[in-house]
């Protein structure tokens, strides 16, 4: 039987290994690219899957001062397309990580969800 001293250092242990493996998942998705669209493409960000944004494309034919309203509409839907896309990736790279440390499903760590 384990003392307490070497449950209480195991414990340590496997908290520093979840901390190590979560801060190399959060960098990856740094390096992890979606793209969100609106207007059949006509705009599009990207951005990490951290939520970062990288760049944003518009479409030559928007850029008339009549269609304004418009083009701010389509930017907004883009992002917000990029972020729901990057929020997906995120979570299949944190649920990846988790199953990775053999956490049974449905664990709240911070982080995860």
């Amino acid at each position: 039987m384990k003392s307490m001293e070497e449950m209480l250092a195991a414990a340590q242990q496997a908290a520093e290994t979840i901390q190590k493996q979560m801060g190399e998942a959060q960098a990856k998705l740094d390096t992890i690219e979606v793209e969100g669209s609106a207007g059949g493409g006509l705009v599009k960000v990207r951005a990490t899957a951290r939520g970062r944004i990288i760049g944003v494309v518009i479409d030559d034919s928007l850029m008339k001062p009549e269609e304004k309203q418009m083009v701010e509409d389509l930017v907004a839907a883009a992002f917000n397309d990029a972020r729901d896309k990057a929020d997906r990736k995120a979570a299949e790279e944190m649920q990846s990580v988790q199953n990775g440390m053999g956490l049974p499903p449905g664990l709240n760590l911070p982080g995860f969800n």
